[in-house]
C-alpha cells in the first residue's frame, strides 16, 4: 500500500488539505473535489485541541471507508505518535506535519503508512530524510518562493519536495519548474463561503482548474 500512496502523489500531484469542516459536510466536499480530479486528501489534527484527536481520526476513518480504492485519505498537522496511531487505526494511510519530528516519522514508517514531514532549511530537509520521510513538505514555502526551491533541491536532488504555503493557481508551474514533484492545497480548492452556502459545484471547478494544471 505504501508504494501505492508514494506513486499517486507522484502521478496526482496534489493533496488537498481539509481543516476545520464539519463532520456532515466532509463527504460532500470530498466528493466534490472527487469529481474535480483529486485523489489524495488530508484531514488535520487541531494543533491547539478546538476538536478532539479521536474526532480528528473519526473523520478520517468516515473518509476512509467512504471513498476505499478510489482516494487515499492522510492526516495532516501531526506532531505525536498518538496521532500516527490514531490515523492508522482509522485507515488513514499517509502522515503530513509541519516540523520533521523524528519520533512522529519513525512512527510513521513503522506502521506501514507514507511520510510527509515538514522542513524549511536544507539542515532539517536532510534530517527530516534521514529519518526516513517519503517526501518532504517544504513549509511554510509563501515568503521562500520557486527560487528558494530550486535552490535547496539543487544540492538535494535525491529527496522529492512537496510545495505547501501560498500555492496558488498562478504560481503552480513555476513551483514545478523549480523541482517539486507535488503540492498541499488547503482554501484555495475549498474556499470557506463554498462550503458555508453548500456549493460544492465550485469546488469541483476549482479542483479542476488546479489538477489541469499539474497533468
Amino acid at each position: 500500500m505504501r508504494e501505492q500512496v508514494i506513486k499517486a502523489v507522484l502521478e496526482n500531484k496534489i493533496v488537498a488539505i481539509v481543516r476545520g469542516i464539519a463532520s456532515e459536510k466532509l463527504i460532500d466536499v470530498a466528493e466534490a473535489m472527487y469529481k474535480g480530479g483529486i485523489r489524495l486528501l488530508e484531514i488535520t489534527y487541531s494543533a491547539n485541541g478546538a476538536v478532539s484527536d479521536e474526532q480528528t481520526a473519526e473523520n478520517i476513518r468516515i473518509l476512509s471507508e467512504h471513498f476505499e480504492g478510489r482516494m487515499f485519505i492522510g492526516a495532516g498537522t501531526v506532531i505525536t505518535e498518538k496521532q500516527v496511531e490514531l490515523t492508522y487505526k482509522a485507515g488513514g494511510k499517509f502522515i503530513i506535519s509541519p516540523d520533521a519530528y523524528e519520533n512522529v516519522i519513525k512512527k510513521t514508517r513503522e506502521l506501514g503508512l507514507v511520510s510527509m514531514p515538514g522542513a524549511l532549511t536544507p539542515s532539517e530537509v536532510q534530517a527530516a530524510h534521514r529519518a526516513g520521510a517519503d517526501f518532504v513538505k517544504l513549509f511554510p514555502i509563501t515568503n521562500m518562493g520557486p527560487a528558494y526551491v530550486k535552490a535547496v533541491k539543487a544540492p538535494l536532488s535525491h529527496i522529492k519536495f512537496l510545495a505547501v504555503g501560498g500555492v496558488n493557481l498562478d504560481n503552480m508551474k513555476e513551483y514545478l519548474d523549480a523541482g517539486v514533484c507535488g503540492f498541499g492545497i488547503g482554501s484555495n480548492i475549498t474556499p470557506k463561503k463554498c462550503i458555508e452556502e453548500g456549493n460544492y459545484d465550485e469546488i469541483v471547478a476549482l479542483s479542476k482548474k488546479y489538477v489541469e494544471i499539474v497533468k
